[in-house]
């Protein structure tokens, strides 16, 4: 019970010392914000395939349902866009400020993706720490590594909406605590049934792809510094798979 604990407070901790980071990278210029938004999105793109979709597939010879959930997940993030100009009580702002603030509502559907795919994610650390052996540490410190940048990532867009320091921390630090609680359910759920974890993963892997592409991408693309952001995403996506490949 002991390594579960410390499956779940690294995971949630790598994304508070990400959101603490978060909070240095707020004032700086669009060519440097691009390059760390586009490194952070080749992460996500990275993440979202063998780190949810591809290990889906590997849980399921029923590919098709993994698939649809993959688009399911894209789906339920294209329909957030009419959900959140209503999410203002979040924000702490005026219902009137937030509506009016497009680039805020983009924040928040990132925001939201993230959010998402915590609890799949810490699902999937809970499952494989459901049978300890040296392996079962591989997904875990994937998933804590990959949520540092996350983390950053959930900052500074917040605090450039507009949102207020110490609420846009305490919004982190729920989605974190997300992880927590997956982390634990997917340990229960590993001692019974894994049935529905890869149609979980795969939702989580669309609606990271989704966001990831509709609405990071063309941010790091609307200041003209694409070529820098474009590397940087490369960057972002090999540094994960490295990860990977030495956690083997």
């Amino acid at each position: 019970m002991s390594e579960v604990w410390i499956s779940a407070a690294g995971l949630c901790g790598a994304t508070v010392i990400g959101s603490l980071l978060g909070f240095f990278i707020k004032e700086l210029p669009h060519k440097w914000n691009d390059s760390i938004l586009g490194y952070c999105a080749g992460i996500m793109l990275a993440a979202s395939t063998i780190g949810l979709i591809l290990p889906a597939f590997e849980l399921n010879e029923s590919w098709w349902l993994v698939a649809v959930g993959v688009m399911a997940g894209a789906f339920f993030l294209n329909l957030l866009d009419f959900v959140t100009p209503h999410l203002h009580h979040i924000t702490g702002l005026g219902e009137a400020e937030h509506h009016n603030n497009a680039k805020l509502n983009n924040v928040l559907l990132f925001v939201m993706a993230i959010a998402i795919h915590k609890l799949p994610e810490g699902m999937a650390a809970g499952v494989s720490m459901s049978d300890i052996d040296a392996s079962s540490w591989t997904v875990s410190m994937g998933i804590a590594l990959q949520n540092v940048p996350e983390g950053m990532v959930i900052i500074a867009p917040l605090i450039m909406a507009g949102v207020k320091p110490f609420r846009t921390f305490l919004i982190s630090l729920a989605i974190g605590l997300l992880e927590v609680v997956g982390v634990w359910l997917g340990f229960a759920l590993g001692t019974v049934s894994a049935a529905l974890l890869p149609v979980m993963l795969g939702f989580a892997g669309g609606a990271m792809l989704y966001v990831t592409s509709d609405e990071m991408i063309p941010e790091t693309h609307a200041h003209g510094y694409q070529k820098q952001a474009t590397y940087a995403l490369l960057l972002g996506f090999m540094t994960l798979l490295l990860i990977e490949k030495f956690l083997e």
